[in-house]
């Protein structure tokens, strides 16, 4: 069996929704699949869309995704001010 994680239900409007965790990995808007099982239920998503990057890695046998330790970030302040975003924009 896998991670365990603790998950809350609160209201949205009418319904009731459940918040999961970021780290199960799902994007926003993913669909999934819930069935009440005897003894509670169980979540899982529909076909394809947990896997990052969807269904096209793998189509190009030589694009492999970059291991976090070979990624090289280049460290750079960002100016964020608005007035010269909207001036230059």
């Amino acid at each position: 069996m896998g991670e365990e994680y603790r998950a809350k239900i609160f209201k949205s409007g009418n319904s009731l929704a459940l918040r999961l965790p970021k780290a199960l990995g799902l994007k926003e808007g993913a669909e999934v699949v819930l069935r009440e099982e005897r003894r509670g239920f169980s979540v899982e998503p529909v076909d394809g869309e947990a896997r990052i990057g969807g269904d096209w890695i793998g189509a190009i046998p030589y694009l492999k995704p970059i291991p976090d330790e070979d990624r090289e970030l280049e460290e750079r302040e960002l100016d964020w001010d608005l007035r010269k975003l909207r001036r230059d924009g």
